[in-house]
């Protein structure tokens, strides 16, 4: 999966998951998901669980934070990192 494939991916699970019945646009790269109010700490671990299975890469305790995980940029990031990429 690259990097285009990964971020739609996410967002699509996201929309789904957490923003049934809103628009695609309602949420882009950029879009805070945890301090923006889109995820709390449940939605953010369904979030995890969805992104090791999918994307193939695991995540400590402490990676589970609006540091790694606050953007669907910054979750790319994260995964490419965690790929040696």
């Amino acid at each position: 999966m690259d990097d285009a494939q990964m971020r739609e991916a996410v967002k699509t699970f996201i929309l789904e998951q957490f923003l049934p019945g809103e628009s695609p646009d309602a949420i882009d790269d950029a879009t805070p998901l945890i301090t923006g109010g889109i995820l709390d700490s449940i939605s953010t671990i369904k979030l995890v669980s969805f992104i090791e299975e999918q994307l193939g890469v695991e995540f400590a305790a402490h990676e589970i934070s609006a540091d790694y995980l606050d953007s669907i940029a910054r979750i790319a990031e994260v995964v490419r990192e965690k790929r040696g990429q």
